[in-house]
């Protein structure tokens, strides 16, 4: 019987919160780590939840990442993820999935660690060759961009800001469906309400969902407003979508609450959700 786990390797924004890394999350199934966003701290996150018991995230196990989108806060920690897990054993390349640039980003990222690379490989260090190559896919159109043994991965477009609409033919923000034998985990990315949304979230067991306080937005500036209003979640809104799918759990991250607290949050999606919802934290196992 396979083992499901989903874990918060970091539940941040792009405010530098000491409490919480960069958005990423684990799904690991029997031990086989699938590594969604990679925000900073990403590496040292992995580690943590490694020596917490979870084996499936030893770092030379990490092969297979995925990108919802290329903002920085989401990407920073992708350097992390190709060469920590390269220099502690990694043996074959990243393979990671993602938005049109992906492959840009891997080259460029490679690039700059040129001299790193040569040195470790050509010098003493007992570093294998093939473990800081990267492998990127760019995903062009929705569906099921991946599948193995263990998991299938399907991806759908999202509506983040600006990025809202189709990009040369491509999408640049994505949201995924991960299917094992146990669970189906949908990671909603960075994004506000957008038709056919429900479609993409329904029959799922767990939904991690990005959301930010209705009531501490209001006493934002109006630009502030304007833009979280149109590139992600209220509490409200995550209310009204919860409703129409009833996931088994609701798991909340890249949670934006200002100067609310964590229990207004909440308070805010249990006043209209009788389902069940928590408060995600990094390094919490679901």
């Amino acid at each position: 019987m396979m083992t499901t786990q989903i874990v918060l390797l970091g539940t941040g924004t792009p405010n530098a919160e000491p409490d919480r890394s960069g958005p990423s999350i684990a799904v690991v199934v029997n031990d086989h780590p699938y590594i969604i966003d990679c925000g900073p701290g990403v590496g040292r996150r992995i580690s943590a939840a490694y020596h917490n018991g979870i084996d499936g995230l030893a770092m030379p196990r990490i092969t297979r990442a995925f990108l919802t989108h290329l903002h920085s806060d989401h990407t920073v920690g992708f350097a992390d993820l190709i060469f920590t897990a390269w220099t502690l054993g990694r043996t074959e390349p990243l393979v990671v999935y993602g938005p049109k640039g992906v492959h840009s980003m891997s080259e460029h990222i490679l690039a700059a660690y040129e001299l790193d690379i040569m040195k470790r490989v050509q010098g003493l260090e007992p570093t294998m060759e093939d473990g800081y190559r990267v492998e990127p896919h760019e995903i062009l159109k929705p569906g099921q961009v991946y599948e193995d043994s263990y998991v299938r991965v399907e991806a759908f477009p999202t509506q983040h800001g600006l990025w809202v609409e189709e990009f040369h033919g491509t999408y640049p923000c994505l949201g995924y469906r991960f299917i094992s034998d146990e669970r189906t985990i949908v990671i909603s990315g960075d994004t506000c309400p957008y038709l056919g949304q429900i479609e993409h979230y329904r029959n799922c067991d767990v939904l991690i969902h990005e959301v930010y306080s209705a009531a501490a937005l209001k006493k934002r500036e109006k630009k502030w407003q304007q833009y979280h209003s149109q590139a992600h979640t209220s509490t409200i809104e995550l209310a009204k979508i919860a409703n129409a799918v009833r996931p088994g759990l609701l798991v909340l991250v890249h949670q934006l609450h200002w100067d609310a607290s964590e229990e207004d949050l909440l308070g805010e999606i249990e006043t209209l959700y009788d389902g069940r919802v928590v408060y995600g934290r990094d390094l919490d196992v679901y």
